[in-house]
């Protein structure tokens, strides 16, 4: 992390003295664009830089999806579970994908290639169920949109 601290100080700069909790979020979200996942040591050395108790961090982790605090693999699969999904079914999708890859959520197949994470809203209710893989959205997804994207993703 230690090399994103001057990141970290432009970000610090666009703050009034006193609102260093406000920096926890972006700078969470560099330290995991840069490592892929956040650290233990990275929250230690957060809590340090910005003043703040280490509790603060873990608030922050806990309550957003999007942080992840271990690797995942090559291909984060998050499948969206709220309720516009999973009346157009999230839960079939979600069973298709892990009998596909022989992994349950939460894992990561044995190669090292496909994470599978339920996630609580991708905010495309209009276009369920969706699944978002690393950064993009692939939206009213099917058994056969499904294979064809596991096809493409194992290429």
């Amino acid at each position: 992390m230690k090399h994103l601290i001057p990141e970290f100080e432009t970000m610090r700069r666009r703050f009034p003295a006193g609102f260093e909790s406000s920096l926890v979020l972006p700078c969470l979200r560099r330290i995991q664009e840069d490592r892929g996942f956040v650290a233990d040591t990275d929250i230690d050395e957060l809590a340090t830089y910005l003043g703040v108790p280490r509790v603060q961090i873990e608030e922050v982790l806990s309550f957003y999806t999007q942080f992840r605090r271990a690797p995942v693999g090559r291909w984060h699969l998050q499948a969206c579970r709220n309720v516009s999904c999973s009346m157009r079914g999230a839960e079939a999708m979600l069973e298709h994908l892990g009998g596909r890859l022989g992994i349950a959520p939460g894992s990561t197949t044995a190669d090292g290639r496909f994470t599978l994470s339920t996630v609580e809203c991708l905010g495309s209710c209009g276009t369920a169920p969706v699944l978002m893989v690393n950064e993009t959205y692939h939206e009213d997804m099917s058994p056969d949109r499904l294979d064809a994207l596991i096809e493409g993703l194992s290429r």
